[in-house]
Parts: structure tokens; sequence; C-alpha cells
């Protein structure tokens, strides 16, 4: 199988107004989640990011994207419609999307989902403990029984969104919280992975494990082979009788 071809994208504005996340990471946590992806044998991967034209998204290299990465925060809503309309068109189409933490509040998720995607949370320094409840899912490949983080940002139940199609993480959190950490969904052709870890004052995109984690739901996400969507009106395949779809007088 030919490599994937990977984007990842970061709207890049918590590097340069906050220098404690600037010192975790001093070219972006695109570059990070870039980085990690190469040491899991990824080669084609590239960034975009917010104040890029189109976002750096355009038709191109969505069309040439097999698998999407998407973290946001604080600037949601400053993704264009448009844009955000054709990365879940993409979706619909087979395209792979991995949202990363705060990702649950953007445009392209809550359009998928079609709920409000929202939930609890306290920056407190959690311990977050991700136990492994689906242990067959290639997604937890290697992983072990759970994954450790030190610190990190609390997410905790209830979280606004369908049932997943599969429950691969659930995170227990110091703080006595727990939360659907890792959820798998499908939507027209497209795999969709979310996975909660990342605040930008950690350095969870260093962490071996989470490393891990993403490339498992890369290579799982990836377009597989199927058949087309087709919509609208058609032609029959086999002849029909005269004046068929008629209602016969009495």
């Amino acid at each position: 199988m030919s490599q994937p071809r990977i984007t990842v994208w970061h709207e890049y504005r918590h590097e340069h107004e906050n220098p404690a996340v600037h010192a975790i990471y001093p070219q972006g946590m695109h570059r990070a989640l870039a980085e990690g992806l190469g040491v899991h044998g990824f080669e084609q991967v590239r960034t975009a990011t917010l104040d890029e034209p189109e976002h750096g998204l355009s038709d191109e290299v969505l069309e040439t994207t097999d698998v999407l990465l998407w973290w946001g925060h604080k600037a949601h809503d400053e993704v264009g419609d448009a844009i955000a309309r054709k990365v879940v068109q993409r979706v619909l189409n087979g395209m792979g999307l991995i949202v990363l933490h705060s990702g649950h509040f953007s445009k392209p998720f809550k359009a998928l989902m079609g709920t409000s995607c929202d939930l609890k949370w306290r920056e407190a320094n959690d311990r977050e403990r991700l136990w492994v409840v689906n242990p067959a899912h290639p997604i937890a490949e290697g992983i072990g029984e759970y994954l450790e983080i030190s610190s990190e940002e609390m997410y905790g139940e209830f979280f606004d969104i369908p049932a997943p199609d599969e429950l691969v993480f659930v995170s227990w959190f110091s703080g006595g919280e727990i939360f659907r950490s890792g959820c798998t969904f499908t939507r027209g052709h497209g795999k969709i992975f979310y996975f909660r870890p990342g605040h930008e004052t950690y350095p969870t995109y260093y962490h071996d494990g989470v490393r891990q984690v993403i490339a498992n739901a890369v290579r799982w996400a990836v377009p597989r082979s199927s058949a087309p969507r087709a919509f609208g009106h058609r032609q029959p395949l086999e002849s029909l009788p005269a004046n068929a779809g008629e209602s016969e007088v009495q």
C-alpha cells in the first residue's frame, strides 16, 4: 500500500501569544504532530495553519489529503464556513479525519456530529489515565492496558456527541472525572476519530504513547476502496413494464 497523504491542520495562535506554549512548542504543535508521524514512518506529511490563504486548505490540498488532523481552540469562529463545508464534504467522500483535543468545538466536527459537542473542563494539572476499553481495535495497538499522562487538562462527562460507532479509550482523571477520550465515527465514506489529549500548555504531543495512538488512528482512517456514493434520479437497470408507477384505475 502506498504512503497515505497526511495534512496536519492547526490554528497556530497560542504559540505566538503565550510564552509558556511557545516554550513547549517553539515551532508550533503542528510541527510536533508532524514530527511524531515521521517517527512512525509516515513520509507524506504536510502542515496547514489558520492564517494561511484559505487556511492552508485549498481545493488542491484537500483533494490530495487522505487523512486530515485537526487541532483548534480559541479561533474556531475564524474558520471560514466555506472551508469548513469543504472539509465536511471531503470526509463524506472518504477522507479520514482525526480530531484532537479542543477540536471537538471545531466547525467541521460539530457539523459532522450534529450536536453541541460540549463538555466539562478544568485546567489544573490533573493526572490522566486513558484505559483501553476495546483492546482488539487497531487504534489501540501497542498501547497495553492503559496510557498515563502525568499532567493534562480535564475533560469530563457528559460529552454531548452521538453514541460513537466504537469506543476505544475512556479517561480517568485524578480529580475523579471520566471521559470518552477515544471515539470513532463513520460519516458517508469517511472515518473519524476523536482523541482527547493535547492541551496547549502541556507537552502531550511529545508523549510516546500519544504519538502511537495518533499514528494508529491515521492508518485506520486511510480511505479504502468502496462502492460509489450515488444519489438522485436514476434510470432502471432492468426493463420495466409499460405504465410502471402509474396507479391502476378501478
